[in-house]
C-alpha cells in the first residue's frame, strides 16, 4: 500500500517536472515558454526565468533522491517476501 502510494507521488512529480521543463524558455527560444510572449512579466524581466531554473533543480534533486529511495525500499520488500523460512531439522 505504502508502495503504491509513493508511486503514485512519484509519478505527479516526473509529469510536473516534465511540464516546468517545457515550459521554461530556451537558449534558443524554442521552448513553449516562448510562446506565451509575457510570460516573464509577470516576475519581472529576468526574474522568472531564474525562478523556474531553481525550482526545477530543486525538483530534479527531489527526484533522483525519491528514485533512490524507491528502488531501496522495493528491492528490501522484493527480498523479505524471497527470502525462505527458516526450518529447524528435525533431528
Amino acid at each position: 500500500m505504502l508502495l503504491g502510494i509513493l508511486t503514485s507521488l512519484f509519478s505527479l512529480m516526473c509529469f510536473f517536472l516534465i511540464f516546468l521543463i517545457f515550459l521554461q524558455k530556451g537558449k534558443g527560444s524554442m521552448g513553449l515558454g516562448s510562446m506565451g510572449g509575457g510570460t516573464q512579466m509577470l516576475f519581472g524581466g529576468s526574474g522568472g526565468q531564474d525562478l523556474f531554473q531553481k525550482t526545477t533543480w530543486v525538483l530534479v534533486g527531489i527526484f533522483l533522491a525519491s528514485s533512490l529511495g524507491l528502488a531501496i525500499y522495493k528491492n528490501k520488500s522484493t527480498n523479505q517476501s524471497r527470502s525462505p523460512k527458516q526450518t529447524q531439522a528435525p533431528f
